[in-house]
C-alpha cells in the first residue's frame, strides 16, 4: 500500500471533489470521481444513485463500469482512481475486480459517517478501503485521506 501524495495527484483529486459538488447540483449524493491512466488519459463520473434509482450508481461504480468497458487490464493496472470521499466496501470491491492499480481519496470513510451521523443519524458501514483491498491479491496502493476540509464542504447541510 502506498500513502505517498504526489503534486501531480491535486488537480484530479480537486477535480473529484469538483464533482462531488456537480453530482449534489443534479439533486444526487455528493460523490465525485476521475480515473487518470498512465498516458495521461481521463475518464469522469459522479453520483446518479437518486436520479438513477440505482443503490450502485456511486460515483466509483459509475466510473468503474466505464473503465471497464473503454480500457484494458494493462491500462487499469496502471490508472489511479481519485474519489472525494475513500469508497464503500461495494466500491473498494469494484475497483479491485476490475484491477485498479491505485486510488487516492480526499475525505475519510470515518470523517464522512461523522459528518452524515450528526445531521442525520443513518445507518452506516464503517469498512475502511483499506482493509477490503487488504483482503486481495494484488493489493490496491491507497493513498488518503488528503484535502478533508475540502472534501468534506459538498456534505455540510446535505445528510439533515
Amino acid at each position: 500500500m502506498a500513502d505517498d501524495l504526489a503534486p501531480t495527484d491535486l488537480a484530479p483529486l480537486r477535480r473529484a471533489i469538483e464533482l462531488s459538488i456537480r453530482a449534489r447540483e443534479h439533486g444526487n449524493h455528493p460523490f465525485g470521481a476521475v480515473l487518470v491512466t498512465a498516458d495521461g488519459r481521463v475518464l469522469e463520473a459522479e453520483n446518479t444513485v437518486l436520479t438513477d434509482r440505482d443503490v450502485t450508481a456511486h460515483a466509483e461504480t459509475n466510473l468503474v463500469r466505464l473503465a471497464w468497458r473503454e480500457l484494458d487490464a494493462t491500462e487499469l493496472a496502471a490508472s489511479t482512481l481519485y474519489t472525494s470521499c475513500e469508497p464503500c466496501a461495494m466500491c473498494a470491491g469494484a475497483m479491485f475486480w476490475a484491477g485498479i492499480g491505485r486510488m487516492v481519496y480526499a475525505l475519510s470513510g470515518r470523517g464522512l459517517i461523522a459528518l452524515a451521523a450528526s445531521e442525520d443519524g443513518g445507518r452506516e458501514l464503517d469498512l475502511p478501503s483499506r482493509e477490503v483491498f487488504a483482503h486481495g491479491e494484488p493489493v490496491v496502493a491507497v493513498s488518503g485521506p488528503h484535502l478533508e476540509d475540502e472534501a468534506a464542504e459538498p456534505h455540510r447541510g446535505f445528510w439533515g
